[in-house]
């Protein structure tokens, strides 16, 4: 079979083209005749700097829909030829793919392969960041960083649905900025946004604040909050070392920080993981929110989309046609 794997890391040219061994379902594992696979920030940090690598050579991959192939010892309520959309610890840049068998989700009624493909980290993501942990409620206020990305522009969509007052969103470029205000988006700013921020709220700040950057960007953040707001951090797209937050940043405001990873809860809580899923794939199904397709590639051109994504002018979700 096909496979895209890096043997160093380094930039896009580093993924090559390799042929490798058709993998075999161990217990509790399904394999995948993959048909798409998602291509995700993490992936590129996986590339560039050994995100979530366990060892080398690594084929990256983090989501795929596709047809079960073969199920492992002990998986019940899942059948062979299945069509499922599955989230995996990697591997999904290939014609088979593997992935435990409780992060794996039959595909909604009514939805293509293609369109499942962008489900699994981004729906759930979305989904957590606005009601599991941001908790937000009728008639607040929401920030969110990288508003043009796939997990942005679901979000803009769901927080409106939910009753915000207001979605601002940030992004690094103008053509980003129309993109996004066609998914929710009251008012987005480019680059700069603390006294945006403040001028759009009359001086008060946000109740819900969303950073999956770091960094600058996550205090920048924090410092836009109003009174009682919270902030989730749902990623470290700047390599920043880790935040941390105390008591003089914290109790002022009564403000609050949470955090939020979906690959961290498939290992230590699969099952909250699927109720979560399960929430958040209804709101596809039902019209709620959408997920463009902004850019499709072969299996080989790999390196093209992450150069694509690694530009940072890429909007909505891109993917890798595998078995179509």
């Amino acid at each position: 079979m096909r496979a895209v794997e890096f043997q160093e890391y380094g930039g896009p040219e580093v993924l090559k083209v390799v042929e490798a061994e058709v993998p075999e379902p161990g217990p509790g594992q399904v394999s995948i005749d993959v048909a798409y696979t998602g291509v995700n920030f993490a992936d590129l940090k996986a590339r560039g700097e050994g995100y979530r690598v366990p060892h080398l050579p690594f084929v990256p991959g983090l989501e795929a829909s596709g047809r079960i192939r073969a199920l492992g010892e002990g998986v019940e309520g899942l059948a062979v030829g299945q069509e499922v959309t599955a989230l995996t610890e990697g591997g999904a840049y290939a014609d088979v793919t593997l992935a435990s068998a409780e992060t794996v989700f039959p595909i909604p009624t009514g939805v293509d392969l293609r369109t499942a493909a962008t489900l699994p980290t981004v729906l759930p993501t979305a989904y957590a960041l606005v009601h599991s942990v941001g908790r937000l409620q009728p008639g607040e206020t929401v920030l969110v960083q990288g508003a043009a990305g796939g997990v942005g522009t679901v979000v803009g969509q769901l927080a409106k649905a939910a009753g915000a007052r207001a979605v601002y969103g940030v992004v690094s470029g103008e053509a980003k900025a129309a993109y996004a205000r066609e998914y929710g988006y009251d008012e987005v700013f480019v680059g700069e946004f603390g006294e945006a921020v403040r001028a759009a709220t009359d001086g008060r700040g946000v109740d819900l604040a969303l950073d999956p950057v770091g960094g600058d960007t996550f205090r920048a953040s924090l410092a836009s909050l109003a009174p009682f707001g919270r902030l989730v951090s749902f990623g470290n797209a700047s390599s920043a070392p880790a935040w941390s937050v105390g008591q003089p940043e914290l109790y002022p405001s009564g403000v609050s920080v949470a955090g939020f990873s979906i690959l961290t809860l498939a290992k230590t809580a699969p099952g909250a993981l699927r109720a979560l899923a399960g929430r958040a794939f209804a709101k596809a199904v039902d019209g709620t929110v959408s997920l463009p397709v902004t850019a499709e590639f072969g299996l080989e051109e790999a390196a093209e989309a992450h150069r694509l994504m690694g530009t940072r002018t890429s909007t909505g979700k891109l993917l890798l046609r595998v078995g179509g």
